[in-house]
C-alpha cells in the first residue's frame, strides 16, 4: 500500500497541522529550492496531502479550497509551462515570490510550492486557506486556526 505524508511549507503550518492528524508531516519551508531539497529522496509512490496558507486575487480570507490546477506563475514570461490536473475547483499559481498584484480575473490562489511538488513526479491533492488578498501586511496578521480543523475534517486525514 503505497504511503500518504502531510506536506505544508512553514513551521505555523505545521504546528497547527500537527494536532489534527497521524499522519507524517513534511515541511519543506517556502520556495521551489527548499522544496526539491526537502522531497528529493521521498519515494514516489508516496500520496501528497499538500495544505497551507495561500493568497487570492479575489476569494474571501478564510476560503477553503481544493485545488483543480497547478501552474507556476510567471507573469512576464509568455512561453508555455507545464500544469498539473489535480481534480478540485480553483486553480493555483506558484510564485518564486509573495504576489502583491495580477491581471487574472477569475478566483484563484497564490503559493510558493505547490507547482515544484507537482513536478517532481508525486501523486497530490492540494487544500489551500485562503491567509491575504495579496497583501503581506494582511498574511502577517492571519489568524485562522479555526479552519485548520474545518480542513481536516473535509479531508478526512
Amino acid at each position: 500500500m503505497d504511503k500518504k505524508v502531510i506536506v505544508v511549507a512553514t513551521d505555523l503550518e505545521e504546528s497547527l497541522v500537527k494536532p489534527l492528524t497521524k499522519l507524517k508531516i513534511i515541511k519543506t519551508q517556502p520556495g521551489s529550492s527548499n522544496v526539491i531539497e526537502t522531497l528529493k529522496d521521498l519515494d514516489k509512490n508516496t500520496k501528497i496531502i499538500n495544505v497551507g496558507y495561500a493568497g487570492s486575487n479575489v476569494l474571501p480570507v478564510g476560503t477553503i479550497v481544493k485545488v483543480k490546477n497547478s501552474h507556476l506563475y510567471h507573469p512576464n514570461v509568455e512561453f508555455k509551462e507545464h500544469s498539473y490536473s489535480l481534480g478540485g475547483e480553483v486553480d493555483c499559481y506558484t510564485s518564486n515570490d509573495f504576489v502583491l498584484q495580477t491581471t487574472l480575473q477569475q478566483p484563484v490562489v497564490f503559493d510558493m510550492e505547490l507547482n515544484t511538488i507537482c513536478a517532481l513526479g508525486f501523486d497530490v491533492v492540494s487544500y489551500k486557506i485562503v491567509s491575504d488578498n495579496l497583501s503581506l501586511k494582511q498574511y502577517e496578521k492571519v489568524d485562522l486556526n479555526q479552519k485548520w480543523l474545518e480542513l481536516f475534517n473535509l479531508i478526512g486525514e
